[in-house]
């Protein structure tokens, strides 16, 4: 494998993996032989883009006593994250394509996911039960409803963004329903959103328009990532929130900037599912003074 990045007090070979799902893309670490201690320093080096080998997130493969594999997840600005859609997918991949099997189980801080193979490079995620009640996704203050919240952007009498849907899919998620996707710039409002009192672990945003009821195009505000060019997480937060509100049915596409997830709720337990592809790029070497 190639070295990526190179140090004179390298004592141990690092190998990663780079993968993508739909250009979200991925640094995999495999530490079910040698476990890693993983700092916010360390993790921010690794996805930095012009110093490091780049990323939205670092993926972490640890041993799990209840799962094939323990999937630990980075943001690119170092935080420690439940879950990621997209990575689940690849992470299933090198699970199932170890093993032979056409299914993977997989623990997350978000949740305990189970993954079975729809294709070649493609993956089926039962993402599980949503979760709608306040304290769940979580709010700072009570909502009845949480189908639609009180929260806006713009003008008190004629606000830009207003009334989301929040929803806890593993990672907490606010979504603003639009009619454009350019209603506001939202590299200036996505930070904002994150940020607001109202979210006490800050918040995933998206900015969704129904194009039918089985068609929903999104753009992504990624907590700890910024915009992104997919996100497994929200296409299924949308799924879920849209479905609630019966402004979409049970099987839906989403298409974000970077391609088509096709996504699904279980009508007999409430799961949403997510189908769509992942990639492997290539491999490198990490040196091992990055990782201490």
């Amino acid at each position: 494998m190639s070295s990526v990045m190179s140090s004179p007090t390298a004592t141990r070979a690092i190998p990663f993996r780079k993968m993508n799902g739909l250009g979200n893309d991925f640094v995999v670490l495999d530490a079910r032989q040698r476990p890693l201690a993983i700092s916010e320093e360390q993790a921010r080096a690794i996805a930095d883009r012009t110093s490091g080998v780049g990323c939205d997130q670092l993926i972490v493969m640890e041993r799990s006593p209840t799962a094939d594999v323990r999937m630990r997840i980075w943001n690119a600005e170092g935080g420690e994250v439940q879950s990621c859609g997209n990575a689940s997918r690849c992470i299933a991949d090198i699970v199932m394509a170890e093993t032979g099997n056409s299914s993977a189980t997989i623990d997350t801080k978000g949740g305990f996911l189970t993954a079975r193979k729809a294709g070649p490079l493609m993956v089926t995620i039962d993402q599980g039960r949503p979760r709608f009640d306040w304290k769940d996704i979580p709010l700072s203050e009570a909502f009845a409803d949480t189908r639609h919240i009180e929260l806006q952007v713009g003008p008190i009498d004629k606000p830009l963004l207003h009334s989301p849907s929040v929803v806890n899919v593993g990672n907490p998620h606010c979504i603003f329903w639009v009619q454009n996707l350019d209603v506001v710039d939202f590299a200036k409002v996505g930070p904002i959103i994150e940020h607001h009192p109202l979210f006490p672990e800050r918040t995933n945003v998206e900015l969704a328009q129904v194009v039918a009821r089985d068609h929903v195009v999104l753009k992504v505000w990624e907590r700890g990532a910024g915009l992104t060019k997919a996100c497994g997480t929200a296409a299924c937060a949308v799924m879920a929130a849209g479905f609630r509100l019966k402004m979409i049915d049970a099987k839906c596409r989403v298409t974000l900037p970077g391609g088509d997830l096709f996504m699904a709720v279980n009508e007999s337990n409430g799961h949403v599912l997510m189908t769509g592809p992942l990639a492997y790029e290539y491999e490198g070497v990490l040196p091992a003074g990055l990782l201490g």
